[in-house]
């Protein structure tokens, strides 16, 4: 069995309510639970939270929120990787172990039904553990800057100065969209970051963090001007 999880708990500080937010005409969430039931990988796409908001808007675009999120994963310390292991248990106790589990975030109004296909598809055939969407950055990370106390710039690696930007080696951040793996390594709680992982590439434009106000604005734009190129359907 596939499942798909929607980690959205009700505590959001930097934005209130950022889950279910109107985003460009629709609550932020529902475009996570559209993706993925347009995608047709999963038997249950779920909605993990502790909020009565969230899960009543979940269920009108089509989730299900079998149960409610206790406290203890609901605060500002529970990591995702134990949220997801909590609902594969759940499971499990109902007697519908989930083999393959993907962890959709929330706050991924840029996700797409065929790239859960196509990264579902990547972990299957790479047998890896996991399959997680990266991007590259934009800058090379060698020649990054940090400002100091006394207003003055230091350099990260500073051995990189005279180093041409082509010449120094790409490097990828995680892409905060999605999350495949198999059951047993989220119970295991496997780090994600490691070997076991076969990363997703996507272009740079299909990606933002949105955890400001400032990254909320961006993104509408972002989304308004994909929608109208066609590159979001």
């Amino acid at each position: 069995m596939k499942l798909c999880v929607i980690p959205a708990r009700g505590g959001s500080k930097r934005i209130p309510r950022k889950n279910i937010k109107d985003f460009c005409g629709k609550p932020m969430i529902g475009y996570s639970i559209e993706a993925a039931l347009q995608s047709e990988c999963f038997e249950h796409v779920i909605v993990s939270t502790d909020d009565q908001e969230i899960a009543e808007v979940a269920q009108s675009f089509g989730a299900t929120v079998p149960f409610m999120r206790p406290e203890e994963l609901a605060n500002d310390y529970a990591g995702t990787i134990p949220v997801i292991k909590h609902a594969i248990e759940w499971f499990e106790q109902q007697d519908q172990p989930p083999g393959l589990v993907c962890c959709l975030y929330a706050t991924a109004p840029f996700v797409q039904a065929h790239t859960i296909q196509q990264a579902y598809a990547q972990l299957e055939q790479s047998q890896a553990d996991y399959c997680f969407s990266v991007t590259s950055f934009g800058f090379p990370i060698q020649r990054a800057i940090k400002l100091t106390q006394d207003k003055r710039v230091e350099m990260f690696s500073p051995e990189n100065f005279n180093t041409r930007s082509q010449d120094l080696e790409e490097a990828y951040h995680d892409a905060g969209q999605f999350y495949w793996g198999k059951a047993e390594a989220f119970k295991q709680q496997k780090p994600l970051f490691s070997k076991d992982a076969s990363p997703y590439v996507l272009p740079r434009y299909l990606v933002q963090d949105i955890d400001t106000l400032e990254d909320w604005k961006r993104a509408e734009l972002m989304y308004q001007v994909l929608t109208q190129s066609g590159e979001l359907t």
